[in-house]
C-alpha cells in the first residue's frame, strides 16, 4: 500500500495534479559510493497498517524506510505491489528500478539513483542530496511468484528535501522559513488549483500535516472561481493587518509572498504581498475536486 503523510491538500485530491520527472534510458547513475553506506538488512518485514503517519509508513516501508536519512519525518513509504505480470518484471535489479516506476508510478525523481547494496536476490537503489539518502527504493527477484526483479518497498522523505531542479516542476510550492531554509510541506506549502476544474486562477495554502493534527487549508478565489460554499468567508485582496497577526517567518519566495497568522482565530490567514495584505478564508470541510 502506497501512503504518504496526510497533508491538508490532500483532502482535495485534485486541487493540483502532480507528475513525475521523465527519466532518461537509465535512471541509475554511477560514481562516488555515499560515505556512509547503508549496512542493515534489504529484508524487514513490512506490513499495512490502518494507521497515518511516520510511524505506520516506517512500519509498512520495511527495510527502504530504515535506508533513508531524512531531516525530518518519513513522508511517504509502503511496500510494492502484491505482484506483477511475466512481462513487468525485469532481468536485472536495473530494470526492476524501471518497474517500480511504470508500476508505481511514484512522485519522486526517476533518474540519478545509485545501486548501493546488492544481494543474491535484493538490491537498494537510492537517491541521494549532499550524501544522504532521500529516497529508497528495495527491488527483490521473484518475488511471491512474480517473475523477474520488481519493487518490494521505498520510502522517500519530505520533497522539500530534494532538490529545487525537480521539485519546481511539481504540484506542490515550497516555502522557507525566516532563515531561507526550504521547509517541509508537511509544514506548510502551496499550490495552483486544478486545470481539470478550471480552478488554475485560484491558490491553496496548507498548513499541517492533517485537519486532526490542527492543520487548515486557506483558499485564495480573487477571479470567483471556486463553487459557493467552498470558502468559509470571502476572501479579500485588500485588507488591513490585524493587530494580532502575527509573522510565521514562512516565505513563498516566487511570489514574494509573507505568511501572518491570528493564533486564536484559525478560520483566516493573512498573507502580505508586494502590494498589500490578502485574507485568504480557510476551506470548508468536504470540498474536492474530482
Amino acid at each position: 500500500m502506497r501512503r504518504g503523510l496526510m497533508v491538508a491538500a490532500a483532502a482535495l485530491t485534485a486541487l493540483a495534479v502532480g507528475c513525475g520527472a521523465d527519466g532518461d534510458d537509465s535512471a541509475v547513475i554511477t560514481g562516488t559510493p555515499p560515505a556512509t553506506p547503508y549496512d542493515g538488512p534489504l529484508y524487514v518485514p513490512h506490513k499495512e497498517v490502518d494507521e497515518d503517519g511516520a510511524d505506520a509508513m516506517r512500519t509498512e516501508s520495511g527495510a527502504a524506510g530504515r535506508a533513508l536519512e531524512c531531516d525530518g519525518d518519513l513522508y511517504s513509504g509502503g511496500g510494492g505491489p502484491g505482484g506483477w505480470g511475466k512481462n513487468d518484471g525485469g532481468e536485472t535489479p536495473e530494470e526492476g528500478l524501471e518497474a517500480y516506476f511504470d508500476i508505481e508510478q511514484p512522485d519522486v525523481p526517476r533518474e540519478g539513483y545509485r545501486l548501493e547494496r546488492e544481494e543474491k536476490d535484493r538490491a537498494l537503489f537510492s537517491y541521494d542530496v549532499d550524501g544522504r539518502t532521500k529516497v529508497a527504493v528495495i527491488v527483490a527477484k521473484d518475488r511471491g511468484g512474480s517473475p523477474g526483479w520488481g519493487p518490494e518497498t521505498s520510502a522517500s522523505c519530505d520533497p522539500a528535501e530534494l532538490p529545487a531542479s525537480y521539485t519546481d516542476s511539481q504540484w506542490y510550492e515550497i516555502w522557507t522559513d525566516a532563515k531561507g531554509r526550504r521547509v517541509p510541506i508537511t509544514t506548510v506549502h502551496s499550490s495552483e488549483g486544478a486545470e481539470h476544474c478550471d480552478w488554475q486562477k485560484a491558490h491553496f495554502l496548507s498548513t499541517g500535516r492533517d485537519r486532526a493534527d490542527g492543520s487548515a487549508l486557506y483558499g485564495r478565489d480573487p477571479e470567483g472561481v471556486l463553487p459557493d460554499g467552498m470558502l468559509t468567508s470571502a476572501y479579500d485582496g485588500d485588507v488591513r493587518l490585524p493587530e494580532a497577526a502575527r509573522d510565521t517567518g514562512y516565505r513563498y519566495e516566487d511570489e514574494d509572498w509573507e505568511l501572518w497568522l491570528v493564533e486564536d482565530d484559525p478560520s483566516k490567514a493573512y498573507v502580505r504581498t508586494p502590494d498589500g495584505v490578502e485574507l485568504w478564508p480557510r476551506v470548508a470541510e468536504g470540498y474536492g475536486c474530482a
